[in-house]
């Protein structure tokens, strides 16, 4: 058996093969009252009813999120309508990629007693989550297998030298974080969890 040792200019190549960057961004302000004061049943119909809600009419993507979106070479988006009308308005008319792997982690709400607002159930249901409780939805164990499948969707892209952007959710965002520092990528830039917030990796 013979062998063959590639052309110089090929190893070459290798070797300063580029890498993409990875941008993950969450969604801008949704649509919905955030006033009303409702019990568990109706934080039920209440998160129904984020999941299929777009963005406020008064919403505009921050500046630096428009330039990342124009320097990238893939734009992905959950499945969810505000992830998807998030990433319409930084895209630019260009294709987006849409996948469920990219959903928000689900927040079923203890049934305890008591009128609350959204965000004081969505505390208490993500608490309720966190410590084991989903009522036969995804668990949080497999929100995790699903943070490193996310995560391997990217990547794959970014090792190929394609810039990535990502539209997503706040508490899904944050599940991934740990899958990409250990496959060695860098957070360079951090913008925060609120909407329209982004964070950047590079390896």
């Amino acid at each position: 058996m013979t062998t063959t040792m590639a052309p110089e200019e090929t190893l070459d190549r290798r070797i300063s093969a580029r890498i993409g960057t990875i941008v993950i961004a969450r969604h801008g302000m949704p649509h919905v009252d955030r006033t009303v004061r409702i019990d568990h049943r109706g934080y039920r119909d209440w998160w129904a009813n984020y999941d299929l809600s777009g963005l406020h009419p008064d919403e505009k993507p921050p500046e630096k999120l428009l330039r990342l979106a124009e320097a990238s070479d893939v734009i992905y988006a959950s499945t969810l309508q505000r992830a998807i009308h998030t990433a319409q308005m930084v895209a630019g008319g260009r294709e987006i990629i849409t996948d469920p792997v990219f959903v928000e982690a689900p927040l079923p709400p203890p049934p305890i007693w008591g009128n609350r607002s959204p965000g004081a159930w969505g505390v208490w249901a993500r608490a309720a989550w966190m410590l084991g409780r989903h009522e036969g939805g995804e668990s949080r164990e497999d929100a995790e297998l699903r943070a490193e499948a996310a995560v391997a969707t990217l990547t794959a892209q970014a090792l190929r030298g394609q810039n990535v952007l990502l539209c997503a959710h706040g508490w899904f965002n944050r599940m991934m974080r740990p899958v990409l520092r250990r496959q060695g990528w860098r957070e360079v830039e951090d913008c925060g969890d609120y909407y329209w917030s982004h964070r950047r990796y590079e390896k």
